[in-house]
C-alpha cells in the first residue's frame, strides 16, 4: 500500500491534543470557539466522553467546518440497508461449543463496505455501553455520495485482503493489511477500496474506548509505542454534491440526505481523533527461559472495564516473533480460561494449528471451553529439537472479552462455518501412568 502522508502532530498519548489545518491561519490560537471564524467557517465540538468525566479520560475535538452539521433534515428508517450487520444484545444463548470458519466468499455482485458487513457474534448491548460485535466485511465497490457514523460503538478496522481509505471528518487514513484503524463512535465516514476487492475484520466497541494498556513490571518500553499510532492530516472536499447520510443508533440503521459532503472540516483541534497503526511497530515481549507467557503480553489496545484488569476488549494479536524456550512446549498451551477468545487471521499460518484456519477465517473459544493445539501441532512440538528458531510470516490476533459471545442470527448455518471444528482435538493417545 502507499501510505498518505500523516499529519506531523503524530498519536503520542492518548491523553494528549493534536492539532491539524488544511488551510494557514484556521486554526484559533488561543480558544476554542472565538466571535468569528476566518473564511465564514462554523466551530463545532465533538465530545467523545461525558463533559465531566475525569481530566484525563476526557476526549473532545474541536472542528472548523465549512456547514454546521445540524445543517439536515429528520432521519428515517433505511429499510433493508446492512441487512448482514446485527448488533447486541444477542438473543441467542451463549454457546458452549468450539466454533470455526472459513473465509467469506468475495462477493460477485457489486457490493460495498455497508452491503459486506456480515456479523459474527457478541456480547452486551450498546444501550448499556459495555460489549462488543465482532464482524466481518467483503466489498468490491467504493462507498460513493454515501457516509456512515456509528453511535452505537468505536469501530476498529482489521484489513485481512485489499486495502481501505478511511475518509473521516478530520482527515483521510489508509489501512491495509497488517495495520489497523480505530474511527471513534459517532465520527461520520466513508469506506473506499484502494484495490478491486477487500476483506477483513470488524470491531464494533460498545464499551470504554481503547487505549494502550498498562505496562505493570514491563516498565517504559515494549509493547505498542505511543510514537507509532497517526491521525490524519485535515483534509476537505470541494465540490461533493448531495450525500446520503446513515446513522447507526440502537442497531438500527437510518438516513437522511445533505446538500453538501459532510467531510468538510478545514481545520480541528483535541483528542477525540481516528488513528492508524501498523502492526509490524508492535514490540513483541516472550520469554528468554522457560515456559509460555500468557497472551496478554500481546495486547495491543485495550477497552477497560468497571473490573480492573479484566477487559471489556482486549485486541491481541500474534506477530512474528523468535521462539527461545528451554525445556518447554512452545506453542499455545491446552487451555481453559475465564475469558472469550475470538481469533482472525491475516496472513500465513497460526502455530497452534496445522491446518483449517486459514486468512480471513476466524475461531470462537467460549469461557471455559477446552482448547488448545491440534494433535498435528502437539507431536510436531513435542518432538522438536529446542533451538532458537523465529516464527515468520504470520500475523493472527484476537478480541478477548470478559462476557462470553452469542452467535449472531445465521452464524450457526452458514456455509463458511466448519461443521467439524471438534475433530482437530481427536485420536490423542491417552497417557500411560
Amino acid at each position: 500500500m502507499h501510505p498518505v502522508t500523516d499529519h506531523p502532530d503524530d498519536l503520542c498519548g492518548f491523553g494528549n491534543l493534536f492539532a491539524s489545518e488544511a488551510v494557514p491561519g484556521v486554526l484559533p490560537p488561543h480558544q476554542n470557539s472565538p466571535q468569528r471564524l476566518p473564511h465564514g467557517l462554523y466551530a463545532e465540538q465533538l465530545s467523545g466522553t461525558a463533559f465531566t468525566a475525569p481530566r484525563a479520560h476526557n476526549q473532545r475535538t474541536w472542528v472548523y467546518r465549512r456547514q454546521p452539521s445540524a445543517q439536515h433534515g429528520p432521519f428515517r428508517p433505511a429499510e433493508g440497508l446492512a441487512a448482514g450487520w446485527q448488533t447486541g444484545p444477542f438473543p441467542q444463548p451463549p454457546t458452549p461449543n468450539r466454533q470455526r470458519w472459513s473465509p467469506l466468499a468475495m462477493p460477485e455482485e457489486p457490493t460495498t463496505f455497508l452491503d459486506g458487513v456480515r456479523t459474527l457474534a457478541g456480547n452486551g448491548a450498546p444501550d448499556g455501553q459495555q460489549g462488543i460485535g465482532v464482524h466481518r466485511y467483503v466489498a468490491n465497490r467504493s462507498m460513493v455520495g454515501c457516509a456512515l457514523f456509528d453511535a452505537d460503538g468505536d469501530l476498529l478496522f482489521v484489513p485481512q485482503h485489499g486495502a481501505l481509505r478511511i475518509v473521516t471528518e478530520l482527515g483521510a487514513m489508509e489501512v491495509g493489511p497488517g495495520w489497523i484503524g480505530v474511527v471513534p463512535r459517532g465520527m461520520r465516514l466513508r469506506v473506499e477500496l484502494l484495490d478491486d476487492e477487500a476483506r477483513g475484520y470488524l470491531c464494533e466497541n460498545y464499551g470504554a474506548p481503547f487505549v494502550l494498556p498498562e505496562l505493570g513490571p514491563i516498565g517504559a518500553n515494549g509493547l505498542a509505542n505511543p510514537g507509532d499510532f497517526r491521525t490524519p492530516p485535515a483534509a476537505f472536499e470541494e465540490g461533493a454534491g448531495p450525500t446520503r447520510l446513515v446513522q447507526k443508533l440502537g442497531g438500527h440503521f437510518y438516513e437522511t440526505e445533505l446538500a453538501h459532503s459532510p467531510f468538510d472540516v478545514v481545520a480541528w483541534r483535541g483528542n477525540f481523533v481516528p488513528y492508524r497503526y501498523e502492526l509490524a511497530h508492535f514490540n513483541t515481549i516472550n520469554t528468554v527461559s522457560y515456559d509460555h507467557p500468557d497472551p496478554s503480553i500481546f495486547t495491543v489496545l485495550t477497552s477497560p472495564s468497571s473490573l480492573p484488569g479484566t477487559a471489556n476488549c482486549d485486541f491481541v494479536i500474534f506477530p512474528p516473533r523468535w521462539m527461545v524456550a528451554e525445556h518447554s512446549f512452545r506453542p499455545p498451551w491446552f487451555h481453559r480460561n475465564v475469558m472469550s477468545e475470538l481469533m482472525g487471521l491475516v496472513h500465513g499460518v497460526y502455530d497452534a494449528k496445522a491446518d483449517g484456519f486459514s486468512p480471513g477465517g476466524a475461531s470462537l473459544h467460549n469461557a471455559w471451553s477446552a482448547h488448545g493445539p491440534d494433535r498435528a501441532t502437539f507431536e510436531a512440538a513435542s518432538a522438536a529439537e529446542l533451538v532458537p528458531h523465529k516464527i515468520e510470516d504470520t500475523l493472527a490476533f484476537m478480541f478477548e472479552t470478559r462476557q462470553a459471545y452469542r452467535l449472531a442470527e445465521g452464524a450457526l448455518g452458514c456455509s463458511s462455518r466448519q461443521g467439524d471444528y471438534d475433530g482437530v482435538w481427536s485420536g490423542f493417545v491417552r497417557g500411560k501412568v
